[in-house]
């Protein structure tokens, strides 16, 4: 384990795994001499990367400040700086980060940070972080009363995040909050991005089979032909909503991917609003980039087996490039309900793998847990 040395200032990003730790050990190569660049005063710094599950089973901010504080002072690290990706809260406020001057540690919630552009961001707010801390320290060294400056821009200008109130009895002493719809939607973006929504398609398997077959045998019924040439674009956008509404709700009904929660406060509330409009989020977009998968792969098939005068001699409509787009665009919608029928065959356990990452899934198994007793 690292110990501080003379003239070196030991940096610590103890990170919970999966996504924290990626974007901790992806800053640690670049974080040494950015800080002593930064700092001046030809100061070094060593940053390690430790990856541990700091978070478990709780996402309360005080709670989870003492346990880094005490990590800390296990350890003996000069600084250290905790990244979780779980959305924390605190005076019904999004929390960004968590600083202690008198004890050097500080936490940072990724989700506050947006989706955008997260590991900038990321990289930003840590070395901001690292430098009020180091700043202190050398200020208490020198013999002055420790003082508590404030974190330098590490975020734009528009960005809704400010200083938040702390209370005299927590160990931190600076807080940076978000608020306001826009930080609502800020959080909203960094959990969905947390998820990636993107794993879902390949994780329904048999979902994805289920609509595959129902769109290859939807393709070649002349009934399906009939209904496609009648349908007018308001009913195909109706179709197309309709089976994607769905898929989303059996998906979050089936694998019971909905949030609740036994506390009645407001606070709890609105956590669960938060947790469930990511999960919706997450779903929707999973759905919809299979939506498009099954359009692009129905319209393929139907170029390869579809004959004009067969198409003509049924529909009494030409075979031309609107009436290609318009049945694939119809029979992705009747796929997508033959997979939400066919995602009933995957395991609970599957379906909420293809969802979450694995911190967020065990953060729901120990939340039903708790909920359960």
């Amino acid at each position: 384990m690292p110990v501080s040395s003379q003239g070196v200032t030991v940096v610590v990003l103890l990170a919970d795994p999966d996504a924290p730790t990626e974007i901790a050990e992806r800053m640690a190569q670049m974080l040494p001499d950015r800080l002593a660049d930064k700092s001046g005063r030809g100061r070094r710094f060593d940053v390690e990367v430790v990856s541990e599950p700091f978070t478990a089973g709780t996402e309360d901010p005080r709670t989870l400040m003492r346990r880094v504080t005490e990590r800390g002072r296990t350890e003996n690290w000069d600084i250290l700086v905790a990244l979780t990706d779980l959305p924390l809260h605190s005076h019904r406020r999004k929390l960004v980060v968590d600083v202690s001057h008198e004890h050097g540690v500080a936490l940072l919630s990724l989700p506050s940070l947006g989706g955008w552009r997260l590991q900038r961001k990321a990289q930003r707010a840590v070395e901001e972080v690292v430098l009020s801390l180091a700043g202190s320290q050398a200020t208490e060294a020198e013999g002055a009363p420790r003082s508590r400056p404030p974190l330098g821009p590490f975020v734009g200008r528009l960005a809704p995040i400010h200083p938040g109130p702390v209370d005299e009895e927590e160990t931190a002493d600076l807080r940076y909050v978000t608020s306001g719809p826009r930080g609502y939607l800020r959080v909203l973006v960094g959990m969905v991005r947390a998820n990636r929504p993107w794993r879902l398609v390949p994780g329904l398997s048999k979902a994805l089979a289920a609509a595959l077959a129902t769109g290859a045998i939807a393709t070649v019924n002349s009934t399906v032909w009939s209904l496609a040439a009648s349908l007018s674009t308001p009913r195909l956008v109706i179709a197309m909503v309709g089976s994607v509404g769905l898929m989303i709700g059996w998906l979050i009904v089936d694998a019971n991917l909905w949030h609740r929660t036994a506390k009645f406060s407001p606070e709890a509330r609105k956590r669960a609003a938060l947790y469930n409009a990511s999960t919706v989020v997450t779903v929707g977009i999973g759905v919809l980039v299979c939506y498009a998968g099954l359009l692009v792969i129905n319209w393929v098939w139907a170029l390869f087996i579809l004959n004009d005068q067969v198409f003509a001699s049924m529909t009494r409509n030409p075979l031309h490039a609107t009436e290609y787009w318009t049945l694939s665009w119809f029979v992705a919608s009747v796929a997508t309900v033959g997979g939400a029928l066919g995602s009933g065959l995957e395991s609970d356990e599957a379906i909420r793998a293809a969802a979450y990452p694995k911190r967020e899934q065990e953060r729901r198994r120990t939340l039903q847990d708790d909920h359960g007793d």
